[in-house]
């Protein structure tokens, strides 16, 4: 199948154009003709490459033989159980600590902070695969943000290296806290 087309600047071709003809085909020839050469075959279904292997072409479904691998629930409660954290925050003292901050179960239970942390998904995201990795590249944003802060305020002013002080504390501090958050996601969602 052979076309031809012209263009003009206001979408109309060049009449007064003068056109020659090729010596080896009946079409004509201008400046501003486009001529294309074009063949309109139909695309097979499937197109086999190599042994075993079918290429479908793009924008078509392929078949599916196998279902995608997804990994098996975490079982929080019982990953607990494995890792005796329970007897761990025990013997370190963790509950008599936080009973003298004040913060018991009673306390829990009146500020309602188990109904907030469910509805935020925080418990939820402790079974989600992706926490660890999210946890550890918010760790690792964070811990690069202190010295660059350091780095890029100037420090002519002693409201300005307090400012750094306290971006480079803050941000050192919250990266440190994901980063073990991270490990520790990692480590209830581990499998034996």
């Amino acid at each position: 199948m052979e076309a031809a087309g012209f263009y003009g600047s206001r979408g109309r071709g060049f009449p007064s154009i003068p056109k020659r003809r090729s010596e080896n085909s009946s079409t004509t020839f201008s400046p501003l003709v486009i001529q294309s050469m074009a063949t309109q075959k139909p695309l097979p279904a499937a197109v086999s490459s190599k042994k075993n292997s079918i290429v479908f072409p793009l924008g078509e479904p392929g078949r599916r033989s196998k279902t995608l691998a997804t990994s098996p629930p975490v079982r929080l409660l019982t990953r607990v159980e494995q890792l005796k954290l329970l007897t761990k925050a025990e013997k370190a003292g963790l509950l008599s600590a936080a009973e003298k901050a004040g913060l018991s179960l009673s306390t829990i239970e009146k500020l309602g902070l188990l109904s907030k942390a469910e509805e935020f998904g925080i418990l939820s995201a402790a079974t989600d695969p992706g926490t660890p990795g999210a946890l550890l590249s918010l760790s690792l944003g964070l811990l690069l943000l202190g010295p660059s802060c350091v780095y890029l305020v100037p420090d002519e002013y002693p409201w300005q290296v307090a400012l750094q002080l306290v971006l480079a504390f803050t941000s050192v501090l919250g990266g440190s806290a994901a980063f073990a958050a991270s490990n520790f996601v990692s480590n209830l969602q581990k499998s034996n």
